[in-house]
């Protein structure tokens, strides 16, 4: 088992352990793609929700937030290209029978070839020194050019193939590069498919007298809807945006690596709508607020790059993803795209409704452009747990399993811990956490030795664990114990608020935006 499998199989097992996320129906043996979020997953993934809604709503005056109905007239999904065009191009290897995303499969490819230019990169560095000019080696040298000549080919085929919707070539493509399934390591494929993502359903209780709806693909287009509700009633200019979170669903033929690809999940999205011809101007600006939020989080800096699209999305006149580096690799964590104004005219044309905006300062009307972002929750949900998950060696041989997830972000943010379950400690501590639970999600637990429950909340990610002995009795001071550091420090109890409040209030995230 290769080390990326080795670590995501680590992590799914201490996310299941320690009540993060559980597979669905698990009594039932499970199914496939779908999982439950436990008692510190549901915590988590809420605070990771509202960060990014703060993010919007508190720090944008001009965006406001909504939650749309996942049931939506079917003609919503005609006008928004679903129903013909939300294919993905499969191909299964004959061999192991399982199946892949033809285009996924040819973008590692050439991600194995820019590793090899980073490899190469890092190797003159180390070699040269503060000597090192790294444009010029990129520039010049034969192995990094090669293989910069290699990514170029693979990319200028795909796109084209990709493009004219010509899954042959795709799959030739495929075959010329002597890609092999990572299962049975052969390159024998099938021919490549087109298969659609879209749920459908029936409504109404009688067969034959019901219609057909579908399960949202995407939250945008409840956005879309309403662009004129919202901007009537909230008295919306130009620029604004409009934000979303909520649950979209997707039949993914190759939904697999946890929680990364399911298909029940939940989106955070939004559509900023603009003034034609300034749209490329917004999409700049987005792409840095965008990676301002997610480098607030202090995570490192290494784990994010962006990447541009080969193939446009036939709504697009400008696309790229934040991808992060999770246990299998770099994968697509947010998106980034300038929509035009497909979405609105789409659903101008279909509605016969005019979604136009009169501006009052060029005294015209337009449909505006659109600049979107959209991040996945379950796979921000996914990075966190990943970049936080640590396994640390302690003086003296020991280790201890250890959660840095950002503070703000922690889903217990403060463990009150009496030192014994006698003489009065138990009713101290429970004196503290009301003091401290409107403010903060705080656990009380007595079971078991002092270096236990550190080990316990460390597993769990909590920022600050504070204990309560016999002198807290006569002096009113505490000890609280930091996660990362594991540095102990003797407080005063009045001091504790600010102190907790200080590291986690999810204002200080805010702040750093």
């Amino acid at each position: 088992m290769s080390n990326q499998e080795d670590r995501l199989k680590t992590l799914i097992g201490h996310a299941k352990e320690y009540g993060f996320v559980f597979p669905s129906s698990e009594i039932y043996d499970g199914l496939s793609a779908t999982y439950d979020y436990g008692p510190y997953g549901a915590e988590l993934k809420n605070n990771i929700r509202q960060y990014w809604w703060a993010a919007m709503t508190k720090l944008n005056e001009n965006i406001v937030g909504i939650d749309a109905a996942i049931f939506m007239h079917p003609t919503v999904w005609k006008a928004s290209g679903h129903v013909d065009a939300f294919n993905d191009p499969l191909i299964d290897n004959k061999d192991s029978k399982k199946r892949y995303r033809a285009d996924v499969l040819l973008e590692e490819h050439m991600a194995k070839y820019a590793d090899k230019i980073e490899k190469e990169t890092e190797k003159a560095k180390k070699k040269f020194g503060d000597a090192f000019d790294e444009e010029q080696f990129r520039a010049t040298n034969p192995n990094v050019l090669r293989a910069q000549e290699r990514i170029n080919a693979v990319e200028g085929r795909m796109k084209t193939a990709l493009e004219a919707n010509d899954l042959e070539a795709v799959r030739q493509l495929i075959i010329d590069e002597e890609i092999k399934c990572p299962v049975s390591g052969t390159a024998n494929w099938t021919e490549v498919r087109q298969f659609n993502l879209m749920f459908a359903t029936e409504l109404g209780s009688v067969s034959g007298e019901s219609s057909t709806i579908y399960l949202r693909p995407e939250t945008a287009q409840g956005i879309f809807v309403n662009f004129l509700n919202v901007q009537k009633s909230a008295r919306m200019k130009i620029p604004f945006g409009i934000a979303q979170t909520g649950k979209a669903f997707r039949n993914e033929i190759v939904a697999r690596q946890f929680i990364f690809r399911m298909r029940e999940f939940e989106q955070m999205e939004m559509q900023f709508f603009v003034k034609p011809g300034t749209e490329m101007e917004w999409y700049t600006t987005w792409k840095e607020k965008r990676i301002a939020w997610h480098r607030a989080l202090g995570l490192p800096v290494e784990n994010y790059r962006f990447h541009d699209h080969i193939k446009l999305a036939h709504y697009a006149n400008a696309a790229c993803d934040i991808e992060f580096l999770f246990p299998m690799g770099f994968k697509e964590l947010e998106g980034i795209h300038s929509r035009t104004d497909f979405d609105l005219s789409s659903h101008e044309k279909h509605s016969g409704r005019k979604l136009t905006y009169f501006d009052p300062e060029a005294n015209e009307s337009y449909v505006p452009y659109v600049v979107e972002t959209s991040i996945g929750l379950d796979r921000m949900f996914l990075a966190i747990l990943s970049a936080a998950y640590d396994e640390e060696k302690l003086e003296g041989g020991e280790e201890r399993v250890v959660l840095r997830i950002p503070a703000p972000l922690a889903p217990v943010k403060v463990a009150v811990l009496p030192l014994i379950k006698k003489d009065g400690l138990p009713e101290k501590a429970r004196e503290i956490i009301d003091s401290l639970k409107i403010s903060h999600n705080c656990q009380y637990d007595e079971k078991d030795s002092i270096g236990k429950r550190y080990r316990r909340q460390d597993a769990i990610g909590t920022p600050y664990c504070i204990t309560v002995d016999h002198g807290t009795l006569t002096d009113n001071a505490v000890t609280i114990r930091e996660r990362d550091s594991m540095k102990q420090e003797r407080v005063a109890i009045a001091d504790l608020e600010r102190i907790v409040s200080e590291k986690v209030d999810l204002r200080g995230l805010l702040k750093r935006l």
